[in-house]
């Protein structure tokens, strides 16, 4: 089975016509997974364009803070997607058989109707929030990586919004795709020009720090807290997808130790490129830490990579957006405007947004920090409200408010710095 870089829906399964409210997501038993593809799975769910501002999100906060803060997103993050799990695993000893596939079918069983809207709100802005920053990515590399010196404006249109809107028709098309079936190699191709890209980019911050050694700060104060929790928090999302692929472990029973060892690669690799790209540039570093390289051979190719890589990456992550707008507007069957005027808004809102890592900080801050704390310690509560002691309660509670407040007071902090006037 092939994982779809940080897919996350709220139906794991196209719905039958005319689906229920109540209609289990998935119809068919599949082929469990090993530890080792489980690991795969979980790695490649999670791991997506958010580690490309980690580097300049270091230079805001500080080395020192910023790792400390990503490996606390880190632990609360697995933290919480073991809530998930332990109260799926709960709500399925009670009802004597697994109905529950998803996130938005806990949503469900926990609240009724309303969890699953909850729940299918949050997966279509996160979803197409990281589409955005994926057009953001792709348009201002190529931006840099042409580096047209002609007018100003061509057609009237900056040269990041031209080049935006000429992937714009080639979105239209693989977009309109029914299936996923067609585009699974992509995501083979995406993942391994990731690890590659990611690869070269750590080893050239090496040398780069070895030559020149900026002067640096560990520390950013506590005013740029909120702005590197939701970059932090982009960065690990993929909590929409862990359900799915609990279900499909062979050894469910170490399906937590599976979690927990791949969680903690994945940040100690995001440690590592974010250190690496602020010791290489210091206070240099950009929103997008690969336009730093300049305009070689190796880093042209790895930029355009990464590019060709989010560009096909890009209707895998539409498809849960499309699944939960065609289940609510069109009864689960296929339609095509639908469609094109998703992919149009989210094109139109990537014109609006200028700073790449601003973005992820306001999608991280705003409905990451919804999905990935505040729903499941929520829904643990919820489940468990008559079995949890005193300060099990307590904790969910403390989860639930924190993440709350996080999430208002990150989302002003990140709307503040895309707002700001630029030097």
């Amino acid at each position: 089975m092939v994982v779809f870089d940080k897919e996350a829906s709220s139906s794991s399964q196209t719905l039958p016509p005319f689906p229920r409210e109540d209609t289990p997501l998935l119809a068919r038993p599949r082929k469990l997974s090993s530890q080792g593809k489980t690991f795969a799975n979980v790695f490649i769910a999670i791991v997506g364009s958010g580690v490309l501002g980690l580097p300049y999100t270091f230079k805001k906060t500080g080395w020192v803070f910023g790792s400390l803060m990503l490996f606390s997103v880190a632990f609360f993050t697995y933290y919480c997607m073991m809530l998930l799990i332990h109260t799926r695993r709960k709500l399925d000893s009670v009802h004597g058989l697994s109905k529950i596939a998803s996130f938005g079918d806990l949503g469900f069983a926990v609240c009724g109707p309303i969890g699953r809207l909850l729940v299918d709100i949050m997966i279509v802005l996160a979803q197409a929030g990281f589409c955005v920053s994926y057009l953001i990515f792709i348009s201002n590399t190529l931006a840099f990586v042409i580096n047209y010196s002609g007018p100003d404006r061509i057609l009237g249109l900056a040269p990041k919004s031209l080049y935006l809107w000429a992937c714009f028709p080639f979105q239209l098309g693989l977009n309109s795709i029914p299936t996923l079936t067609h585009l699974a190699p992509l995501s083979i191709f995406a993942d391994v020009v990731d690890l590659g890209a990611m690869g070269v980019v750590m080893v050239e911050d090496v040398m780069i720090f070895l030559q020149n050694r900026p002067a640096l700060q560990a520390f950013g104060g506590f005013s740029v807290f909120f702005y590197g929790l939701g970059v932090a928090v982009y960065a690990f999302e993929g909590i929409g997808m862990i359900l799915p692929l609990e279900s499909e472990a062979k050894e469910k029973d170490k399906f937590g130790k599976v979690l927990a060892l791949c969680m903690a690669f994945i940040a100690l690799l995001y440690g590592s490129f974010g250190v690496l790209g602020y010791f290489a540039f210091g206070e240099e570093t950009k929103d997008i830490i690969t336009t730093n390289f300049g305009q070689g051979l190796v880093s042209t190719l790895v930029q355009m990579g990464l590019c060709i890589n989010l560009f096909f990456t890009l209707p895998l992550m539409m498809n849960p957006v499309f699944e939960v707008v065609e289940r609510r507007f069109n009864d689960s069957r296929y339609c095509l405007w639908l469609r094109w005027v998703m992919v149009f808004v989210v094109s139109l809102v990537a014109l609006l947004v200028p700073n790449f890592a601003d973005f992820l900080s306001l999608v991280g801050s705003s409905v990451c920090v919804a999905l990935g704390f505040v729903l499941p310690a929520l829904f643990h509560l919820m489940a468990f409200k008559e079995e949890l002691s005193w300060h099990g309660m307590l904790l969910d509670g403390t989860i639930v408010v924190l993440g709350v407040v996080i999430g208002v007071s990150g989302t002003w902090s990140s709307i503040a710095a895309i707002l700001a006037p630029t030097a």
